[in-house]
């Protein structure tokens, strides 16, 4: 069909905060996404190094029987976002362990800002913010107390902590909570927190495990905004999580990893460039499928509440011209959307592929 065929594919859109500027929360706090320079780390603000960002090449690592990760590539650039992907128990959490010198690697090499975790441990650990899955508090100490606490592990300055925990519990809006203790923090409450624990020591490296877990909307587009603004600001930053749709907003790049190896890299761009799933839905089903059979295209109905019918199409462009034609030709559509992020659109054809 004329209408449809593929164009050159528009560059992806993203939430991008600009540079991390000064500036002041809802509650009157200085957002300490405007001075991530202005505490010093251990022993002074880092010295840029030949190489940035993390490498890792060929990393195993066995738990007695079981190979978690096995010969797993990956590298991590400075000043982007890159997404960790795949199923549960495909390694991501012990690779994670790994590049945060937590857990050393049976084989392999890893370098974070090219240093190395096994013999340079110290010097790794004052680059790299670490965020779990789970945030495992103090209960008993406030918010507040456990920042101020990193702080003290980090060396950071003294005089200078209570400033530095101030701005991260403004950029995470826990102000209200700070002086309450941990354990009444809600989930999301407590993964805010957790961020903030990672950025105590303005890190050069963020590795963030499940980040959006237990947030609501709202805080979800404020953590999407604050990685990209971090990035901007020149962090390597991995993000491991499930919700597959929100990292197309937040990625530059993608690894796929599966059964502790690696299985797929790819950027943003070229994940979208391979197309993705849009879904119709109009008043008459039978109608829409007569117009996309009449213009030559492939598609299943998608039964439902509202049957909708999904087909691949190449691009936005393309998308676009296939609404016009049906629109002019009076079929009474409902929606029209993409059905899946070009993320999770490689993440499904992968996961057919290995069955």
């Amino acid at each position: 069909m004329e209408a449809l065929q593929l164009s050159d594919s528009p560059g992806v859109t993203k939430i991008v905060g600009g540079q991390v500027q000064q500036g002041r929360d809802n509650d009157g706090s200085q957002a300490a996404a405007g001075r991530i320079r202005e505490v010093p780390s251990i022993d002074g603000p880092l010295d840029a190094d030949p190489v940035s960002g993390i490498i890792a090449e060929g990393v195993s690592r066995s738990f007695g029987s079981v190979h978690a990760v096995e010969h797993m590539d990956f590298h991590a650039p400075a000043g982007k976002v890159t997404a960790l992907i795949g199923p549960n128990g495909a390694g991501k959490t012990t690779l994670l362990l790994m590049l945060a010198s937590l857990l050393a690697p049976d084989s392999g090499t890893i370098t974070v800002d090219g240093l190395n975790p096994a013999t340079q441990r110290a010097e790794v650990r004052r680059r790299v913010g670490w965020m779990p899955d789970t945030l495992g508090v103090w209960e008993s100490l406030t918010a507040r107390e456990i920042l101020t606490q990193m702080g003290r592990f980090y060396r950071l300055p003294k005089h200078g902590i209570p400033d530095r925990v101030a701005d991260l519990l403004g950029l995470v809006r826990l102000v209200d909570l700070a002086d309450q203790p941990a354990r009444v923090l809600s989930r999301g409450q407590q993964q805010r927190l957790s961020l903030a624990r990672a950025l105590i020591h303005d890190p050069s490296v963020l590795l963030l495990d499940e980040p959006a877990s237990g947030l609501d909307p709202g805080s979800r587009v404020e953590l999407r905004i604050m990685l990209r603004e971090l990035a901007e600001a020149g962090k390597a930053i991995v993000v491991s999580s499930h919700v597959l749709s929100e990292l197309d907003e937040i990625a530059d790049g993608a690894v796929f990893v599966n059964q502790g190896r690696t299985v797929n890299k790819q950027t943003v761009e070229e994940a979208t460039a391979r197309g993705r799933r849009y879904a119709i839905s109009a008043v008459d089903t039978e109608s829409l499928s007569g117009k996309l059979t009449e213009l030559g295209l492939a598609f299943r109905i998608e039964n439902g509440r509202r049957p909708a019918v999904s087909l691949m199409l190449m691009n936005d462009g393309d998308a676009a011209r296939l609404l016009r034609e049906v629109v002019l030709a009076e079929v009474p559509v409902l929606s029209f959307a993409p059905a899946s992020g070009a993320l999770e659109e490689t993440y499904m054809t992968l996961e057919v592929e290995q069955r």
